[in-house]
């Protein structure tokens, strides 16, 4: 509309002044050194509307010359960048459908100079991991830091994350110390190093780093408890025999996690294996008071303390609540063959097996049997005993080779770079 408007008032000026020009075609004088141009008003404006029009055409031609190597540069530029961004997403879906190779290949071949360099690189040396690359994976890291200086963080947290999934435990642990020197509260780093503390069995470090887990939230709280619990009984099997040890973690652990009886088992074990029976009986004891536990009740059994009459004496209080416990009747048929109560021990035993047979059950009462001369009632409790352990053995070894192979197959597929697996376990088990 304004153009339309524009061209109106133009056409009526023009007419304006054709018709003047008609009547008076007027009279131009110009007098230039020794140059004189008389001409009419009407032949004067026609030559300065054409050098106007020349003179503007002159300059835009002047200014399109002067753009040209800058326009094609950028629309080189631009058509790379485009490229590189059709390479980032197809090099994705390739990573996605498991073809590192080709995603590798896809994403590195346009990612020098890219606006999408980092991605590029990062998601490269992911496809090289995953291929068994391990060279191409480190160059690639380093090409993603030379491009982006400032991503120092996210490519080295990238790196340690890629270190730890290949078992370089030396090399993530010197990546991740690094970064939080960097970074001491960043979260991610704190749940890569627990990660890394787990994987070394370095459980000092891991209860080190627990509170600041905690504190910061970096798990889940479910996920924390768990932590901590396996921490703690990384901690008291790395103490071994040594009492002093295991008695300064047992009272630097938290009441939560000593109220786990998982923990308090492996405590009264390495306990027991140190010879220190008197000095765990009245926390085990406590604890069964207030929470009752089958593999408890058995080490309460295994016990050998100064005061043996208590020990059973304790013992038999539980019967009014858990007299149907094969576990708790074994456990006062020990207590009575060290009280010497052999009569009762007997029917004790005999008691536990009637409710649940065990391996275990049949080779205490087939002590006890020997220790009374009762050779031939003996061997056939051994006998018993014996084929029970072998059946119990059997299937364990069978579920754990069906869970292992299942975890191989679903886990680390055919060709990879994870493919290898421990076989100690699997000859051993």
């Amino acid at each position: 509309m304004r153009w339309l408007l524009t061209a109106l008032i133009t056409l009526v000026v023009a007419t304006g002044v054709a018709v003047l020009l008609q009547r008076d075609p007027g009279y131009v004088y110009i007098d230039i050194g020794q140059w004189t141009i008389e001409t009419s008003v009407a032949f004067a404006l026609a030559a300065l509307a054409v050098l106007f029009v020349l003179a503007y055409a002159g300059l835009r031609a002047g200014g399109a010359a002067l753009r040209t190597p800058r326009a094609l540069r950028f629309g080189t530029r631009g058509h790379r960048t485009e490229k590189a961004r059709r390479g980032l997403t197809r090099g994705l879906i390739e990573m996605a459908e498991g073809r590192w190779e080709q995603a590798e290949r896809l994403l590195t071949r346009y990612a020098e100079g890219s606006d999408t360099s980092l991605l590029n690189y990062l998601a490269a040396a992911r496809a090289a991991q995953q291929s068994g690359a391990y060279e191409r994976r480190d160059r690639y890291l380093k090409a993603a830091i030379e491009a982006n200086p400032e991503a120092d963080m996210a490519v080295s947290l990238t790196q340690a994350e890629l270190q730890l999934a290949h078992h370089q435990t030396e090399h993530s642990l010197a990546t991740l110390t690094r970064l939080r020197s960097m970074a001491p509260h960043h979260t991610y780093v704190m749940k890569l190093l627990a990660r890394l503390h787990a994987e070394l069995g370095d459980w000092e470090s891991l209860a080190e780093l627990l509170p600041e887990l905690r504190r910061r939230r970096v798990l889940p709280a479910e996920r924390l408890d768990a932590l901590e619990q396996a921490t703690a009984l990384g901690r008291l099997s790395h103490a071994g025999a040594d009492s002093a040890q295991l008695a300064r973690i047992w009272e630097s652990l938290t009441k939560r996690c000593r109220a786990e009886a998982e923990v308090m088992h492996a405590y009264v074990h390495q306990m027991i294996m140190a010879g220190q029976h008197d000095a765990v009986e009245k926390p085990l004891r406590q604890f069964l008071s207030r929470q009752w536990d089958e593999t408890l009740v058995r080490d309460y059994g295994l016990l050998v303390t100064d005061n043996t009459a208590r020990q059973l004496d304790q013992a038999e209080t539980w019967l009014r609540d858990h007299g149907r416990s094969p576990t708790l009747l074994l456990t006062l048929g020990r207590l009575c063959v060290r009280n010497k109560l052999w009569g009762k021990a007997r029917i004790y035993f005999e008691s536990s097996l009637q409710i649940e047979p065990r391996a275990e059950t049949h080779h205490a009462f087939a002590e006890l049997l020997d220790q009374l001369g009762e050779t031939g009632a003996a061997r056939e409790q051994y006998r018993h005993g014996l084929e029970l352990a072998v059946t119990d053995r059997t299937e364990v070894r069978a579920e754990r080779n069906a869970r292992l192979a299942a975890h191989t197959a679903v886990g680390h597929p055919a060709g990879g770079p994870e493919t290898a697996m421990p076989q100690d376990s699997a000859a051993n088990g």
